[in-house]
């Protein structure tokens, strides 16, 4: 075999073994299995922070990562699955009454809560703010 078509094969075989290695490790990279939701930035934080079980959304449930992340560019998302997650509040301030962190989790979170109560695919009670919050006892 030529020393030229040796070394093709060698690359190829060194290629397909790095991009199984990485798929592997990627597929095996866990979720983390609850994330609480806060943030001490709120002037008046009535219902506290809010437990979101977040391997039970991504797993049991199906919804897909770009649900929730994002960075997005000329109006479209593009976060992908591999992108370096960042802090809501990195981008979504606690100050900002309009388009600020609370409205970036109640425009997701809620109202796809609401939305399946309303279509009875989830209870009523999950879709109330305490369902998600615990209550602040200040």
């Amino acid at each position: 075999m030529p020393i030229r078509k040796k070394f093709i094969t060698l690359a190829a075989a060194s290629f397909a073994c790095v991009m199984f290695l990485t798929v592997g490790a990627l597929t095996a990279a866990e979720v983390p299995e609850e994330i609480v939701i806060e943030n001490p930035g709120y002037e008046n934080d009535k219902f506290g922070p809010a437990d979101f079980h977040h391997k039970k959304h991504s797993e049991e449930y199906k919804i897909g990562c770009t649900e929730c992340h994002h960075e997005y560019k000329d109006g479209k998302n593009i976060w992908k699955e591999c992108d370096q997650v960042k802090k809501c509040n990195e981008c979504h301030k606690a100050e900002l009454k309009k388009g600020g962190l609370e409205d970036a989790y109640h425009d997701n979170c809620r109202k796809c809560h609401r939305d399946l109560v309303k279509a009875g695919k989830m209870d009523k009670k999950m879709g109330s703010c305490n369902f998600c919050h615990k209550r602040n006892k200040k």
